[in-house]
């Protein structure tokens, strides 16, 4: 018997969660998805972040356990360069419905108590990247559709597996693998070619001075997410997952240039990630594209994937580097929500062609 069936919207209450809840939010997130995560890996997720905690819901039915989830998570956000103008803006994430509760627009309700507080709490905007299934429902609870994000691919060896992940691309791409690793081959050449003199090593900890290259690259972009020691830390280092491996390049002095961020293949998957890059000079960022691409394909992935949103700059290092389209039809689009339309954050959440955006930047813990 549903028990969704003796309850009425109207019984629902929403609750806005904090430490306590996480175990139970993790048992909704494992009722509504194949990709498990536990208590302590919503805690990293919603409560350790240093831009901030989460604000994340729950509806439940009168005494009973959340049926329908939501949260949003703060990232420090640098419009146009202006670092006085820094602030905390939204990210969409962990929309989830119990599988005997869904079709009955319960999901409303949530978005609309999350954007009020996220506007209460001064957040400038949120933004999101739904999926195609969720993304209408959205835009039609009043968010702008802002720009497109589409994910890339780089095939490091003509093999069997990456046939099989090109054929989600179509027949063409997956015959086409081995020129396509042809054409990466190549482009690595030239980026060996521009980073000649400089190092890369692996990363245990990220250095201080990471938040000096973040400063000179927010420069360059309407919006980007502030990189420092701290964050970075948190985002990839101590991820519960523990899939990413970080490396830094540094000049023949010594002094640091910049730094990649992969995640490895899980066991079993030709895949690996290009997570996040920050290295304003094109030699060292040469360097950190090149130095995960071969950390990459030394732990075995066969293609190396990333995502990036339309007209950025992010996609035109990508296909520099040898990286090749989908499909176009296979894209994800970007919200936004501007809870304080004064605030410039308003006007650099709509300019998505000069956001500086990786899949480092986004909500989940790992890609894939």
């Amino acid at each position: 018997m549903n028990p969704a069936a003796d309850v009425t919207n109207e019984e629902l209450s929403v609750h806005l969660c904090g430490p306590d809840d996480r175990a139970e939010q993790a048992r909704l997130f494992n009722a509504c998805f194949s990709k498990g995560i536990d208590a302590d890996g919503l805690a990293w997720r919603y409560d350790r972040n240093p831009h901030g905690s989460a604000i994340s819901l729950l509806s439940r039915p009168p005494g009973g356990e959340g049926i329908c989830g939501y949260a949003c998570s703060p990232r420090l956000a640098v419009p146009f360069g202006d670092g006085e103008q820094a602030a905390p803006i939204g990210q969409t994430g962990d929309v989830m419905t119990h599988p005997d509760w869904r079709k009955r627009g319960i999901f409303s309700g949530l978005d609309r108590a999350c954007m009020d507080q996220a506007r209460r709490i001064g957040w400038p905007a949120t933004i999101g990247l739904p999926n195609r299934r969720s993304a209408h429902i959205f835009v039609d609870l009043g968010w702008e559709r802002v720009g497109i994000i589409r994910p890339w691919t780089l095939v490091l060896r003509a093999d069997r597996r990456a046939r099989a992940v090109r054929r989600t691309d179509g027949r063409l791409r997956s015959a086409v693998v081995p020129l396509a690793a042809l054409r990466a081959r190549t482009r690595r050449r030239a980026l060996r070619g521009r980073a000649h003199g400089l190092q890369v090593r692996p990363l245990e900890r990220f250095p201080q001075q990471v938040a000096d290259l973040s400063r000179v690259e927010e420069r360059r972009h309407t919006l980007m997410v502030r990189r420092d020691a701290a964050y970075l830390d948190w985002r990839f280092l101590s991820n519960t997952a523990g899939l990413h491996r970080a490396l830094g390049v540094s000049g023949p002095d010594g002094e640091w240039l910049g730094y990649s961020v992969v995640q490895v293949p899980r066991e079993g998957s030709a895949v690996g990630f290009l997570v996040d890059l920050l290295a304003p000079g094109d030699a060292a960022a040469a360097a950190a594209m090149e130095g995960g691409l071969s950390l990459l394909e030394s732990g075995g992935a066969s293609v190396v994937q990333a995502t990036a949103v339309e007209g950025s700059s992010w996609e035109r290092r990508l296909v520099d580097a040898g990286f090749q389209p989908p499909r176009p039809q296979n894209h994800l689009i970007v919200i936004a929500m501007v809870h304080l339309p004064d605030h410039p954050l308003a006007r650099a959440v709509r300019s998505t062609e000069g956001w500086y955006l990786t899949d480092g930047d986004r909500d989940d813990e790992t890609m894939g």
